[in-house]
């Protein structure tokens, strides 16, 4: 018999927990056996978790991130915090750099046992305008680590999942339109699965005494560039498309334009890529074979091909 989980029992909360990413990392502890309290904005958005748990698993909790008073009640009596909010919108220094000081304020307080925080690769590049986001996140690593100095700062590179924002965005254009333009065709990214990063989360969690106050960056097995990425998810779909790189200084009045899906934070973090430093341990510190996008993009993309499934060559 696989002997129990360290975290069967323990009661984690999940701040931001309602997100594409709470979803999977609910998932990897609740196979553990931890007792979860979602908090969020919108836990409701998190009711699709129900089925998955036992009787008393799983909880949720309504908060603010940005209000103090909030982050100290639903954190109080938890074993162990996992901080996943992460946005490009609205005060970003309060969401993303002072809230997290608050969390592991709060988990020090209550005597919880480990701590992490899921950052993300978003380094500040030399010579370019300040990047909000950047900026945000580096602040909230530096908060949690003074306010908990055992916590393990997780930093992925853009998460692939089989409903995420980034890879459904192109998926959804390439899908209709003929021809298609490429911002950042050559910017490299190392995508990566975003059940390895929840897997790391539960295993970081498990083991706060061999990966606390650890940095891990977290990056796919293969750095592909934004072209390849585009032409690998029009084959998928079995669709013949022309793509059109686009200069820098296009993209970057894209950006600036309201209303447009790519912002100007996100184009700059897009335009240096997103591939792990070599500077801190990864995935193989923590045990974990990181998974390909191949390995999932053909059967996740026959929802987007003329014929299904029934599909076996390339369509207009």
């Amino acid at each position: 018999m696989a002997s129990k989980s360290a975290l069967n029992g323990k009661l984690v909360v999940l701040m931001g927990g309602s997100g594409f990413i709470g979803n999977y990392v609910a998932q990897a502890l609740l196979a553990r056996g931890a007792r979860l309290r979602i908090a969020s904005r919108h836990p409701e958005r998190a009711f699709n978790l129900k089925p998955l748990a036992n009787l008393g698993q799983l909880q949720f909790a309504r908060c603010d991130v940005t209000d103090r008073r909030n982050v100290d009640a639903v954190i109080a009596g938890a074993d162990a915090v996992v901080n996943l909010v992460g946005s490009f919108s609205g005060d970003l220094k309060r969401i993303m750099g002072e809230s997290p000081g608050w969390m592991a304020e709060a988990a020090a307080a209550t005597g919880s046992a480990a701590f992490v925080h899921v950052s993300a690769i978003a380094e500040q590049p030399a010579g370019a305008r300040e990047i909000e986001y950047a900026t945000a996140k580096k602040l909230g690593e530096q908060r949690v680590q003074e306010a908990f100095p055992q916590a393990t700062i997780l930093r992925p590179s853009i998460l692939f999942g089989k409903d995420d924002a980034f890879l459904s965005m192109f998926a959804g254009m390439i899908r209709f339109a003929p021809v298609l333009p490429v911002f950042g065709p050559d910017a490299e990214l190392q995508l990566v699965y975003v059940d390895d990063v929840a897997e790391a989360v539960a295993v970081a969690l498990e083991n706060p005494a061999a990966h606390g106050g650890r940095t891990f960056e977290l990056g796919g097995p293969e750095t592909l560039t934004m072209m390849e990425i585009n032409r690998r998810i029009a084959a998928a779909q079995r669709r013949k498309r022309r793509f059109l790189a686009m200069p820098d200084g296009v993209s970057g009045a894209f950006a600036a334009l309201p209303g447009t899906p790519l912002g100007k934070d996100q184009w700059e973090l897009l335009k240096q890529g997103s591939v792990v430093s070599g500077q801190h341990p990864g995935f193989e510190q923590l045990g974990i074979t990181p998974k390909p996008l191949d390995l999932f993009l053909d059967k996740w993309m026959v929802r987007y091909r003329r014929q299904g499934r029934f599909s076996d060559r390339a369509l207009p």
